[in-house]
């Protein structure tokens, strides 16, 4: 019989594994032009590229499990980041980056959504975690802070090189990732009470 810890982990190693495995073989299935360097996973979703649907619905099983994770520590500051966070990524899986693929009917609203919760995404994020470097586990709260200053950086970082942004998200997002369930978990040993 599977216990809840084991379950708990099943499902995070799932989600984490998945974000790995789509967000590195998918380019291969992409649109040609398609870079791993330069191109971020909202690009792989966009309106039009082959196979878009697997990276959103990606995006949609991680915010789900996210939300799931952060609405169990017991804090209500880190619940509504969490939720604003993870519902903002299932968002992104809904409405479509506009397309790269010549001569395709790009639908500019959707991509104005998917941009809006995309930025709202980053956003929670860098408030998800700063404000655990306040109120988290004592022992953890650094976590927090270099999780929020990376979280900063790497977003500067894709507006001021554009050639690496695809890089610098894929580190932004398999950092706060795993920093989500596998350090702050309440079910790790990491993030039980002191």
């Amino acid at each position: 019989m599977i216990n809840k810890n084991n379950y708990e982990w099943f499902l995070n190693i799932s989600a984490y594994l998945l974000l790995i495995t789509v967000s590195l073989l998918l380019p291969i299935f992409s649109f040609s032009t398609y870079s791993i360097l330069s191109n971020t996973t909202s690009h792989l979703g966009a309106q039009g590229s082959p196979n878009a649907w697997i990276m959103n619905v990606t995006f949609i099983i991680l915010g789900l499990n996210t939300t799931r994770v952060l609405f169990k520590i017991k804090m209500p500051y880190i619940q509504i980041t969490g939720t604003v966070f993870g519902v903002s990524l299932m968002v992104t899986g809904v409405f479509q980056h506009a397309s790269f693929i010549t001569n395709y009917n790009t639908s500019i609203w959707q991509d104005q959504l998917h941009s809006l919760f995309a930025t709202t995404t980053g956003i929670a994020f860098i408030a998800l975690s700063f404000g655990y470097a306040f109120i988290g586990k004592e022992r953890l709260r650094y976590t927090g802070i270099i999780l929020g200053v990376l979280a900063t950086a790497l977003s500067i970082s894709m507006g001021l090189l554009p050639d690496y942004m695809g890089i610098f998200q894929r580190i932004m997002f398999y950092l706060s990732f795993f920093w989500i369930y596998f350090i702050i978990h309440p079910n790790s040993k990491k993030g039980q009470t002191n």
